[in-house]
Parts: C-alpha cells; sequence; structure tokens
C-alpha cells in the first residue's frame, strides 16, 4: 500500500477541481485524478425527467461502497475502471474510465469527507474554501458551457438543492481536514503539499529500486 492519497473537499464552485489539476499539471504521471461525481448512482431506471430532479448534492446520490473500494484497489497498486458520469443525461455513461494505480492519487468532490470507509482512506485532507457568491457564479458558467444548462436551471437547483446541502452536509465535513485552504490558486499552500508529495515521492521510488 506504498501510495499516498488525498483528499480534497469543499463546496461546488470552491476551487477543488483546480487544485487537483494543479499537482497533476505538476506531477503528470506520478499522480491518478479521482472525480467522487464520477460514483453518483446511474438511477437508469428512472426517466430522464425523473432524473433531473433528483438532489445531486446529497450524500444519498453517491455510491460510497463502490468508490472505497475502487480507492482501496488502488491503495493496493490495482488499477481500476472508473465509472464516468454524464451529467448532460443525469445517469453514467457507457463508457468507463482507466485509472492507473499511480504512486499519489487525489480524490476531489463536495463530499470527498462525508464516508468515513473513504476518508479513512486519505492520508491528507483539504478542505477548500470560497465565498458563497463566487461559488455560485463558478458553478453557472461551469454548468452552462460544459453541461448545456440554462441560467434559470442553474439557479433553481441552487437555491432548491445546492444551497440547503451545502450547509446540513459539506460545511460540516471541513472539522475532518487537516488543512483548510481558501480557493484553488493558494500557492502557498500548493508549495506546502508539493513538499510532502516530494518526500513521499523520494521515498517511494528509492524502495523500488531496492526492489
Amino acid at each position: 500500500m506504498d501510495r499516498l492519497v488525498i483528499g480534497i473537499g469543499g463546496g461546488s464552485g470552491s476551487g477543488k477541481t483546480t487544485f487537483s489539476k494543479k499537482l497533476k499539471s505538476l506531477y503528470g504521471e506520478s499522480i491518478s485524478l479521482v472525480s467522487c461525481d464520477n460514483y453518483y448512482y446511474p438511477n437508469d431506471d428512472l426517466p430522464m425527467e425523473l432524473r433531473q430532479k433528483l438532489n445531486y448534492d446529497s450524500p444519498d446520490a453517491f455510491d460510497f461502497d463502490f468508490m472505497a473500494k475502487q480507492i482501496d484497489d488502488l491503495r493496493h497498486g490495482r488499477d481500476i475502471d472508473s465509472p464516468v458520469y454524464d451529467y448532460t443525461i443525469h445517469t453514467r455513461s457507457k463508457d468507463t474510465l482507466l485509472v492507473r494505480s499511480n504512486p499519489v492519487i487525489v480524490i476531489d468532490g463536495i463530499l470527498a469527507f462525508y464516508d468515513k470507509s473513504l476518508r479513512d482512506l486519505m492520508d491528507l485532507k483539504i478542505f477548500v474554501e470560497a465565498d458563497a457568491d463566487e461559488r455560485i457564479l463558478r458553478r453557472a458558467r461551469r454548468d452552462m458551457i460544459e453541461r448545456g444548462r440554462t441560467i434559470d436551471s442553474v439557479i433553481d437547483q441552487y437555491l432548491s438543492t445546492v444551497k440547503p446541502m451545502h450547509n446540513q452536509y459539506v460545511e460540516p465535513t471541513k472539522k475532518f481536514a487537516d488543512m483548510v485552504i481558501y480557493g484553488g490558486r493558494n500557492e502557498a499552500v500548493i508549495n506546502l503539499v508539493c513538499s510532502k508529495i516530494d518526500a513521499f515521492l523520494k521515498e517511494h521510488n528509492s524502495k523500488e529500486k531496492e526492489e
């Protein structure tokens, strides 16, 4: 289990993915990225109209058991076929994503720290904060550009589920974090995390040479 697992939690639009992708850009193939969003339950048995109305910001929307199993596989050196969630049809795609068991595994998601079995697999937990107005603007831009949503649907979803679920479930997971940061472009924190990754990779590579 010679893997370093880093969890990145925080509200929608807080900068989690920005932080994760920054680490990936710095370390390339040494890092595997895993998105909690790909572990939404498929709900294939429901018609599209009902799938659109589901609460995707509730813990009940995520298959944490399956995700924890796949992260455990990665920790033990086994590659995984991660599900791929298609936001345009509100269910999983028929495709899967091959995720290699690289030395460093980075998990990001609004409820990355909610489930204890998943949380216990993490060596470092970082909660990313941002002002609520910044988060809704970022989410609106993303959902309209990447997911084909209308501004009205984004606002309706934010007020009906995103905001209340953030207050009820996401924000309280901050207590599980080892580090709470503001925004995903915090260079000081990135440098600090990089120091930990560098030390881990040095030890990891040394062990591989010995073997």
